[in-house]
């Protein structure tokens, strides 16, 4: 599992919750950028971005970990998805877009099902 968010209470609270669900990793990152680099040295099973972050946003970051991990589900879990086209979504490479307005057990429960588990 990885957790892209610029607020590191955010990253820390999503690592909790999916660490207590039984994901047995969860490595974190601060912005696009990084999480590009930690994705392709941990290969995720799944990953969360966030939209709005520093250095890279969450579609610029989807649309490069695509190239890098094409078979990974990205679930962008942000404020802001209802800003975004449903073209500009599919053109990144982005599995599934979630409201962080949305319990966290909801993303969880995404997470497994884009995993197949």
């Amino acid at each position: 599992m990885l957790v892209v968010d610029d607020n590191s209470a955010i990253r820390k609270k999503l690592a909790a919750a999916f660490l207590s669900d039984g994901f047995k990793t969860c490595a974190e990152a601060n912005d696009g950028r990084e999480a590009i680099e930690l994705a392709q040295r941990i290969k995720p099973d799944v990953i969360t971005l966030d939209l709005s972050m520093p250095r890279m946003n969450g579609l610029q970051a989807a649309s490069e970990l695509r190239k890098v991990l094409p078979n990974i589900p990205i679930i962008l879990f942000t404020l802001y998805g209802e800003t975004l086209s449903k073209s500009e979504i599919s053109k990144t490479g982005v599995s599934l877009v979630l409201s962080k307005t949305e319990p966290l057990s909801m993303l969880i429960e995404k997470a497994h099902e884009l995993m197949g588990s």
